[in-house]
């Protein structure tokens, strides 16, 4: 039985796919949890046009995930932090710190964004990755600095 998936489904596809299972885990399992629709051709032309929909808002998310990269590129951050007598940071910076630091410049980003490679355990200039759109990553520059 062909079905066409409304969701991604693991070890399936994923959404709009048009797959072959057996006709039980369709009637049973996919099509009841609305995972997935019989493949009947007006199934099939409504799906192409949401298809066409999804993609222009997919473009269109990113331009604007586009537009907001160029602008995280140029921005340098500080975060200032208690240091001891050897200059050694109590702690690491976290992503909640940075959050606080591009907030304070004005852009509200979510701490599942940014991206950190190794932790931030000493005082310098890092570059930081901020995911702002699957295809999108932006670098900011942190400045990590004594209080």
């Amino acid at each position: 039985m062909e079905v066409i998936l409304s969701q991604d489904v693991p070890q399936l596809g994923k959404t709009g796919d048009v797959v072959k299972v057996k006709e039980g885990y369709a009637r049973n399992f996919l099509i009841p949890r609305k995972l997935a629709a019989v493949a009947t051709p007006g199934n099939l032309k409504r799906i192409e046009q949401l298809e066409k929909k999804r993609k222009v808002e997919h473009e269109h998310q990113k331009a604007g995930a586009e537009a907001l990269a160029e602008k995280l590129n140029k921005l340098s951050c500080t975060v200032n932090v208690e240091v001891n007598d050897l200059e050694k940071l109590y702690g690491a910076v976290s992503e909640p710190d940075i959050v606080r630091a591009l907030e304070a410049e004005g852009f509200n980003i979510d701490k599942r964004q940014i991206t950190i490679e190794k932790p931030i355990e000493e005082l310098g200039i890092f570059e930081i990755g901020v995911k702002l759109h699957p295809e999108v990553t932006a670098k900011i520059r942190l400045w990590v600095t004594k209080k």
